[in-house]
């Protein structure tokens, strides 16, 4: 899995989408040490997925989609 193998050198990115699957790997990553980001409700088409990372507690930060692409690559520059 990721987190066995990047750990907290992984980002974790959960965007729109119905279910919750995904969810416990994002728990995984989280306890690795790995950020966790999530698409706000607001942008969200559906917010089941991210809703469900972020309900679980599991989100480091919910941002709107136009803000997580920027965000990605200040995280990824600090690695």
């Amino acid at each position: 899995s990721l987190a066995q193998n990047a750990g907290p050198n992984a980002i974790g990115l959960m965007l729109t989408g119905m279910g919750n699957d995904g969810a416990a790997g994002m728990g995984e990553l989280k306890q690795t040490g790995a950020p966790i980001l999530v698409q706000d409700e607001l942008t969200s088409v559906v917010w089941g997925m991210p809703g469900e990372v972020a309900k679980r507690g599991f989100a480091d930060e919910v941002l709107p989609l136009g803000k997580i692409a920027a965000r990605l690559i200040e995280l990824a520059s600090r690695k």
